[in-house]
C-alpha cells in the first residue's frame, strides 16, 4: 500500500487552492458547525458524491476541525493521480489482502490527536439527495484497533443553486457519541443525514418566499 505523505509545496497548494475552488465556483458557503473539540483524532464519516467531495472536506478541516488532513483512496486510482499521495492520500485495494494493512494503518493514523482522517463508509458515490446509505464493515475493524480515543463527526455537503446563477454549498456536521459498531454508525448517519435533507429543503422554501 502507498503511506499518505504531506509534501512541503504540494500539501499547502491543496490547502490554498482549496479556498480559491471554493470562493470562486460558490455563491456562498455556510458550515452549519456542531463540532465540539474534545482535542482527539478526528475521524470524519461523509457523504460521497463526486469530484467535489476532498475539497470539500479540507475547506472544513481548514475552517473548524485544525487538523492533519488524511484521506483513502482505492489504490488503482491513487496510482493514475498520484499528486494526491503528497497531500495526504494512502491507498486500499479492496480486492486483495493488504486491505488488512490499509485498516491497520487507517487506525494507527487515528492515534495521533494531530490528525483527521476522511473516509466514505459506502464504499461508493451516491446522489446527494439520496436517502439512504448502507456502510461497509472496514470501519468497525479500524475502529476497534485503534489505541486512543477518536472522535467521530458526520458531514454532509449539499448544494443548491436557489436564486443565483452560481450554486451555493452547505456544509452540516455532527458529533457522533455512540457505538463503534458499523450497524450503529451507520443508522446514526441515516438519521443525522434525513435531518440535513430537511435543513437543506427548508432553505428552499424560505428562499423561494424572498
Amino acid at each position: 500500500m502507498l503511506k499518505s505523505r504531506h509534501h512541503f509545496i504540494v500539501y499547502p497548494f491543496f490547502q490554498h487552492y482549496t479556498r480559491y475552488l471554493l470562493k470562486t465556483r460558490y455563491h456562498t458557503v455556510s458550515i452549519e458547525n456542531h463540532f465540539a473539540d474534545n482535542g482527539n483524532a478526528v475521524l470524519l464519516i461523509g457523504n460521497h458524491v463526486g469530484w467535489w467531495d476532498g475539497f470539500w472536506a479540507m475547506y472544513l478541516n481548514l475552517k473548524v476541525l485544525k487538523r492533519k488532513f488524511h484521506f483513502m483512496m482505492l489504490e488503482e486510482q491513487l496510482m493514475r493521480y498520484r499528486f494526491f499521495n503528497y497531500t495526504g492520500a494512502f491507498s486500499v485495494d479492496k480486492g486483495s489482502r493488504s486491505v488488512v494493512e490499509s485498516i491497520r494503518y487507517a487506525s494507527d493514523l487515528l492515534n495521533d490527536s494531530k490528525n483527521m482522517l476522511l473516509m466514505y463508509p459506502q464504499g461508493r458515490l451516491h446522489s446527494m439527495y439520496e436517502h439512504h446509505f448502507q456502510f461497509e464493515k472496514g470501519i468497525e475493524r479500524m475502529l476497534k484497533n485503534r489505541e486512543r480515543k477518536v472522535q467521530v463527526v458526520f458531514s454532509a455537503n449539499l448544494v443548491d443553486c436557489f436564486t443565483e446563477p452560481k450554486p451555493s454549498l452547505s456544509i452540516y456536521t455532527e458529533n457522533y457519541e455512540g457505538a463503534f459498531t458499523v450497524e450503529a454508525l451507520e443508522h446514526a448517519y441515516n438519521d443525522f443525514y434525513a435531518r440535513c435533507l430537511e435543513k437543506q429543503f427548508a432553505k428552499a422554501e424560505n428562499k423561494d418566499k424572498t
